[in-house]
Formats: C-alpha cells, sequence, structure tokens
C-alpha cells in the first residue's frame, strides 16, 4: 500500500503567514447520502490540519455555494485560500466551472485564491480503487482473477482527457490484479454506456465480472451504473456479477487531497494541458481550442429547494460544444436527441 502523505498544519503555516485557508468545491448532489459522503470528507480532511481554517462550497444544488465558503473563511480573518476541486478528473467543471467562481469572487473582494488539481491520476487514487476491489474479492468465494473480467464504470464527460484517464485506471488495475481482461464503461454523456458497454464485454465469454463505480460518492449516476448493469446480469444468469463499492472516504483518496495540498504549498500543482481540448489542437475537438472559461451553474447555485421554487432550470440544459460523437449508438439517447454535450 502506498505511503500515507502527512501535511502538518505547522509545514503549512511555514510556508505561509497563519492568515491561510482551504475550500473544497465539491459539485453537489440531488441525493442526501452523497452530500453526507463529501461533508465526511472534508471533515477528515480538518482532522489532519485541525489548526488550518477549512471550509467547503457546492456549485449547485446545495449550500452552502462557494462564495459562500469563501466568505465564511474571510469572517475567520483568512487572507489567503488555496481551493481544491473535490473532483476525480479534470473536465468541465474543474476546468471552467470552478475557476469562474474563485476568478470571479477573487476579483471582486481581493482576496488571493491558490487553485490546486483535481485528484487525478497517482498511485494512491489506483491504490483505493484497489482497495475496494480487494473487498469485494475477500468477501466472496475464491475464484482465478484470470478468468474474471473487471469493468470499470466512470462519470462520462464531453472531455476525451478526462475520459481517457478512467480508462488508464481500468488498465493499471488490470495488471495490478492480474484479471483476464478489462473494460471501461461510462454512466452518461460518452460511449460506451453501461449497458451497451457490458453486452459487448460479455461476448469475451468471461463468467465473472466485477463493477467498479469509479465515482468519489454516491448519488444518480452510481445507482445508473447499479440499475444498468444489473438489466444485464438478469439477462444472463449464467454469469457472476459482484459489484464493488465507489472510492468515497477510502484512507488513500484523502491522501491525495493532502498531497494536492503540499504541491500548492510547494508550487507545483500543474494541470496537465499537453492533453486539454481547450488549449491543444486534439483529434475530432479542434473547435474548442481556446473556449472561453466561464461557469455553467451560474443559474442552479442555492440548494435545490430554492432552483426548482425559483424555476431554474437543473437539468444541464445550458449549452456547450456539441459533442462530436452525439450520435454514437452506443452513446446516450439524449445527446443524439439534443446534439449537446453535458460536462
Amino acid at each position: 500500500m502506498a505511503n500515507s502523505v502527512l501535511i502538518s498544519s505547522t509545514s503549512i503555516k511555514n510556508k505561509y503567514p497563519s492568515n491561510i485557508g482551504i475550500v473544497i468545491c465539491g459539485h453537489g448532489s440531488r441525493d442526501p447520502l452523497a452530500v453526507d459522503e463529501f461533508i465526511n470528507v472534508v471533515n477528515k480532511i480538518k482532522s489532519r490540519i485541525p489548526n488550518i481554517p477549512v471550509a467547503f462550497g457546492f456549485l449547485e444544488f446545495n449550500r452552502p455555494i462557494i462564495s459562500e465558503a469563501l466568505d465564511q473563511l474571510r469572517n475567520m480573518g483568512v487572507e489567503r485560500v488555496i481551493a481544491l476541486p473535490a473532483m476525480l478528473f479534470a473536465a468541465g467543471h474543474t476546468k471552467n466551472d470552478i475557476p469562474a467562481v474563485l476568478n470571479k469572487y477573487s476579483d471582486e473582494n481581493g482576496l488571493p485564491i491558490q487553485y490546486g488539481r483535481e485528484l487525478g491520476l497517482n498511485s494512491l487514487m489506483i491504490g483505493a480503487a484497489g482497495a475496494r476491489i480487494k473487498e469485494i474479492i475477500e468477501s466472496n468465494t475464491i475464484f482465478p482473477i484470470y478468468e474474471t473480467l473487471l469493468v470499470v464504470a466512470g462519470r462520462g464527460s464531453s472531455d476525451p482527457d478526462a475520459n481517457s484517464n478512467v480508462c488508464k485506471i481500468t488498465r493499471m488495475l488490470v495488471e495490478g490484479f492480474g484479471f483476464g481482461w478489462g473494460e471501461t464503461v461510462f454512466s452518461g454523456v460518452t460511449f460506451p454506456l453501461v449497458e451497451p458497454g457490458l453486452r459487448h464485454a460479455l461476448k469475451l465469454g468471461f463468467k465473472r465480472v466485477i463493477i467498479l463505480p469509479y465515482f468519489l460518492f454516491s448519488g444518480v449516476l452510481v445507482s445508473r451504473v447499479r440499475d444498468h448493469s444489473l438489466k444485464v446480469a438478469n439477462d444472463n444468469p449464467d454469469v457472476k456479477f459482484l459489484y464493488a463499492s465507489y472510492l468515497s472516504d477510502q484512507d488513500l483518496v484523502i491522501d491525495t487531497f493532502m498531497e494536492r495540498i503540499q504541491e500548492v504549498l510547494n508550487g507545483e500543482n500543474f494541470m496537465n494541458c499537453a492533453l486539454c481540448k481547450y488549449r491543444s489542437n486534439l483529434l475530432g475537438f479542434e473547435s474548442e481550442v481556446g473556449y472561453e472559461q466561464i461557469s455553467h451553474h451560474d443559474h442552479v447555485e442555492g440548494s435545490l429547494e430554492e432552483i426548482c421554487q425559483g424555476n431554474k432550470a437543473h437539468e444541464h440544459s445550458h449549452d456547450h460544444f456539441p459533442y462530436p460523437h452525439a450520435e454514437h449508438p452506443l452513446g446516450p439517447v439524449t445527446l443524439r436527441s439534443l446534439n449537446k454535450s453535458q460536462i
């Protein structure tokens, strides 16, 4: 198992004055369990650095929103903020929505904000995913790993770099454990979706399948992964399906948050721009180079109740660049009908 990343409040205060604070930026969810899980992760981060103010805020559906979390830190005397996106990969929320909110707040309030990286790919996150797989293996009858198919289900994005990272996670886990084969499917936006992807994968003939939802928290999308995979399982009673847990507050996930804080302190928090569709001429996404960095969540900030009462659109109906594979037969019907992408 990877070594824990230990960051103390003393080491932080040696880097900056005592008026530093940290804000953890979450997406928000309609599912109360997902919100509770997010807050639990924030509390675990707080426990690692008890002398440093840590606040949290959401992009949508829940309060406090990110600007309110920043207000909390300012009211505590914080004069410099480290902002961390509680996101697995760098897609639209990480690259556009959160930075737009932070930049606006910083400009309007004169508060310096340093933005850290997403959790991304490292040995810690691979170890966290591996720990979830070990749990499901150890709680079931022993069976040959090399006769087992691993299916990793990601969120899905219109950002090909983020999608490719899910595929890399799959490969790292396949080689780490020695699975017979590995496939990657997605809950939405891109292809292959869970159900058609699973049906194709079963043609390989494996009789044991482990499904790993590579998500931070519970919610609508994790339920979607389970529901769609159960459809396939019900149609294939001769195949044993095992369901691993999503990542949640696994210790190595918390370690990665600590690592991201340390990167900011060391001035090493570099995002991967080489494969960013907004900064490089990626095959199929050339038209998005230089796309303006704006937030698409202004209209859905706040609690879900407030959004509904205000008749604000809360189904991600805002416009993005048309996804180039909206008509893909293994992709979402919503993209085919709207020819829009949801980041």
